[in-house]
């Protein structure tokens, strides 16, 4: 891990220039550019906060609030769209950059920190808005806005080491890519993060604690909605667990990085 944060300082330059790049290729040939990294993410917060908690009345049970329930998927969605973006291009992103890693001599490495840069610069304006919107509702949630670092870090973590690990093993193995594709439809729906945890029976509930997203999504949740602080309890497993997958991936990166590109 250290020898791969020199090469990110070292190779800084280029890694921003590849950050650049990838946020540019998707509105490629768009009348209105770069300003779709603001509307898209306006537009989605408008549909989870006015038109469910105001046009639909949707309500979280036993919450008075009427934007509540808005508040409540906003703080659920953003982060998983996080996890769920570094996952499904990781699996990819070796793929993508076949010719660049055939033709120029770079760390490897410098790709899925690429990725996380370009996937944490989409979430930093989501979230940038999302807050923007709270404090003209009037519900911003104070001083436990320090916890959202520490929570973006932890996931940051956990979804770079598992993305790395199944990306390095996608390139040996393509059914690895849909199979995450599944794989990530059905955690997303075993997460609360539509629905409140309460409505979920209980034998279930216990399940979900096994679930490395649970702990992160409530902490937002219970950040945002309920302006208290994350269960950090519940999170010491997960923290072991980004920690280990950092490591495990990096190791399998390393060991096939030689193999690498003789399979794309």
């Amino acid at each position: 891990m250290g020898a791969m944060l020199k090469a990110v300082w070292k190779y800084r330059g280029f890694v921003l220039g590849l950050v650049r790049r990838e946020l540019e290729s998707r509105y490629t040939r768009s009348l209105l550019g770069s300003i779709w990294l603001v509307l898209q993410p306006l537009v989605t917060i408008f549909i989870y906060t006015v038109v469910f908690s105001q046009v639909m009345r949707a309500r979280l049970p036993g919450v008075q609030d009427s934007w509540a329930y808005g508040i409540y998927l906003c703080a659920g969605v953003l982060p998983w769209g996080y996890f769920s973006e570094i996952i499904t291009r990781s699996q990819t992103m070796f793929l993508e950059r076949a010719d660049l890693l055939k033709k120029v001599l770079f760390p490897r490495s410098l790709l899925p920190v690429s990725l996380l840069l370009s996937a944490t610069v989409n979430t930093a304006i989501l979230l940038g808005i999302f807050l923007v919107f709270l404090a003209l509702v009037g519900r911003w949630p104070g001083v436990v806005l320090v916890g959202v670092p520490v929570l973006l870090v932890l996931q940051a973590a956990f979804a770079l080491g598992l993305g790395v690990l199944l990306g390095t093993i996608n390139i040996f193995f393509r059914d690895i890519g849909q199979f995450v594709g599944i794989v990530i439809q059905f955690w997303f729906w075993f997460t609360p993060i539509v629905y409140p945890l309460s409505i979920v029976p209980q034998w279930l509930q216990t399940h979900m604690a096994w679930n490395p997203m649970f702990p992160l999504i409530s902490g937002y949740q219970a950040i945002f909605v309920q302006y208290a602080w994350p269960a950090w309890g519940s999170l010491a497993w997960v923290a072991v667990l980004s920690v280990s997958l950092l490591v495990l991936g990096w190791q399998v990166f390393r060991r096939l990085s030689g193999e690498m590109v003789d399979e794309l």
